[in-house]
């Protein structure tokens, strides 16, 4: 492929350069991409026994006794950020599973929050019931040092600025409240914040958990909560969607940067837009097509996006034939008539609704299917509803997975999320830009590090590099080296290995030792008679001697015993992208509150 002329990058496009998330049934995105694409629904049916609360309802006929419960939602690693266990304890299930995702999104784009330069944003939604439902505290009388550990951990204020802070980082935080489009508005505030050069990079996500996990709910007649717990959009038996938790971030970044700083890109943030119905004829809560055709209409324009080479439309969709019409009107009303022009889907049948970050799950969703070019079935879509009329309309219901090939020649997006009080936010996303060609690469020798808190995780990052390998045989040495030279945190237990072919590092990542691998462990003397010193830390002394096995294997051991590396001259002048490589293997331990 040939690479895209610079001038051809819209100086209003961002890239989303990071994925992170978590979502019933799916520990990462990779798990949710391949749950998608294989159509599966992630519900579970509790039995009697097995519900937290509720005891007194459960024999009610209008009980449903379904949930979507996020695994591991009160768990944590508390030392991979240094947080002491008693604030770890204090601080709520959103707090931590956001700061994990924090650190997942920059990992996954390859960036070492210590090496990263410039001003980070950092701008999410959260459920501000969540902490009082969690454990309310008392009326504190005192603003001692005590009450402020509580007081940080526990305010959802502060969730955005203890990412900043634990993760060594600076830049703007904002956490903010707009109910179910709280993913979509951090979008929207990030792109603005990033467009304006207010921040270098940006993390924009919503989390929400749900507590307790495991309850179900009184079905109500014309309400949102399904009758028999499945999600059926577009749907002529749809009765409604789940509850759901779960988390979403992207980490994002102007697309001209993005390109010059050779950054993996899922897809491109081409426009956004916000709204609120205000006064609406229509019952407080429900989507006014008006005002929400004028918001997709309005993200369209920014991004310069014609409504025609929209070829996915994500829906909000909760699955009730009314709420569900009023949403496909609003949308048709803002595409245009032509019939036939873009596939109609929704997660939600999925997973359900994961409120605050609902809007992340139809994003990662779109992004995702942008980057493989797939288009990915709505389950538990059985019988379409004649009353949306999609015969007349531009969607066509995406009832089966098939590869996607748009008529209009590039792959476009529309993601809509709607939010109870009149909220209206829609997002276009389109498909990343071509990767310029690159030479084949030589077999030149490689430094490639790896690094944990203690060997446990140090293990099990070889072994899941390993496998990340095995998955993508078409990846490069060099790109491999370079991210996890440059994308992560260096940690007290470190490993390294000088090799020349793809073949040399699975055998070295699957012995561990012997060989051009050396670790932490050895008590070998280092001699540094063959390299400088920069700033940034050891270098070798000649820039012929950066490819010289035992120059390399030298400076290996120098790392490995805690001598610092500058990797970012070591890589300098090369062609090396960075590649969304497994993330750090947290050892999560359970940590809960039931009392102040």
């Amino acid at each position: 492929m040939n690479e895209t002329p610079e001038q051809e990058y819209d100086d209003g496009d961002v890239a989303i350069i990071g994925i992170a998330c978590r979502y019933p049934g799916a520990r990462d995105k990779e798990q949710f991409w391949e749950n998608l694409v294989d159509g599966r629904e992630s519900i579970t049916f509790l039995r009697k026994e097995e519900i937290e609360v509720d005891q007194a309802l459960v024999n009610n006929p209008a009980y449903v006794r379904a949930c979507a419960p996020l695994d591991g939602y009160d768990e944590f690693d508390p030392s991979v950020f240094g947080i002491p266990d008693h604030v770890a304890t204090l601080m709520t299930p959103e707090h931590r599973i956001f700061l994990e995702s924090v650190w997942d999104v920059l990992e996954d784009a390859g960036y070492d929050p210590d090496r990263v330069g410039g001003e980070v944003g950092v701008y999410a939604g959260a459920n501000p019931m969540t902490p009082a439902q969690y454990s309310s505290p008392p009326d504190w009388v005192s603003v001692g040092p005590e009450v402020m550990d509580r007081s940080n951990a526990w305010f959802t204020d502060t969730m955005t600025s203890n990412a900043l802070y634990y993760l060594g980082l600076t830049g703007e935080a904002v956490t903010l409240t707009a109910v179910c489009t709280g993913f979509h508005y951090a979008v929207h505030l990030a792109c603005q914040s990033l467009l304006l050069g207010q921040t270098d990079m940006a993390v924009a996500s919503g989390v929400m958990v749900r507590l307790p996990q495991r309850r179900g709910y009184l079905w109500e007649e014309g309400r949102i909560a399904s009758r028999d717990g499945h999600c059926r959009p577009f749907d002529a038996k749809g009765t409604g969607t789940r509850l759901a938790s779960g988390v979403a971030t992207l980490l994002l970044k102007p697309l001209r940067q993005a390109v010059a700083d050779r950054d993996h890109i899922y897809a491109t943030v081409k426009g956004s837009a916000i709204n609120n119905n205000g006064a609406s004829a229509l019952s407080y809560g429900f989507a006014q097509p008006e005002r929400l055709s004028a918001c997709i209409a309005n993200a369209m324009h920014v991004g310069g996006v014609t409504p025609d080479s929209v070829s996915l439309y994500e829906a909000n969709t909760f699955g009730l034939p009314i709420t569900d019409g009023l949403e496909v009107r609003a949308a048709q009303m803002a595409l245009g008539k032509e019939t036939g022009t873009t596939s109609i889907g929704s997660v939600k049948g999925n997973i359900g609704h994961a409120g605050v970050a609902a809007g992340g799950s139809g994003t990662v969703k779109a992004a995702l299917s942008l980057y493989h070019r797939k288009l990915v079935a709505t389950i538990n879509l059985t019988e379409v509803n004649e009353e949306l009329d999609f015969p007349h309309s531009p969607f066509v219901p995406q009832l089966e997975g098939a590869d996607w090939a748009p008529k209009a020649g590039i792959r476009r997006a529309g993601i809509t999320a709607l939010g109870g009080g009149g909220y209206n936010a829609h997002l276009v996303l389109e498909e990343p830009p071509a990767l310029p060609a690159r030479e084949p690469e030589s077999r030149a020798a490689r430094l490639v590090t790896l690094s944990a808190l203690d060997d446990r995780g140090l293990a099990e990052r070889r072994a899941a590099l390993r496998e990340w390998m095995v998955r993508h045989p078409g990846a490069r040495l060099d790109d491999i080296c370079f991210s996890l030279n440059l994308g992560r945190r260096i940690m007290d237990r470190r490993w390294a290995a000088v090799v020349s072919t793809k073949g040399e590092l699975l055998e070295a990542l699957s012995a561990g030792t012997g060989g051009r691998v050396t670790s932490s462990g050895s008590a070998r003397q280092v001699d540094l008679s063959g390299f400088r010193r920069t700033d940034g830390g050891l270098v070798p002394a000649t820039d012929d001697a950066r490819h010289d096995e035992e120059t390399l294997f030298g400076l290996a051991e120098a790392w490995a015993r805690g001598q610092r590396v500058d990797f970012a001259v070591l890589h300098e002048g090369e062609p090396s992208h960075r590649v969304p490589l497994p993330s750090y293997p947290f050892a999560r331990r359970r940590f809960w509150r039931t009392s102040w």
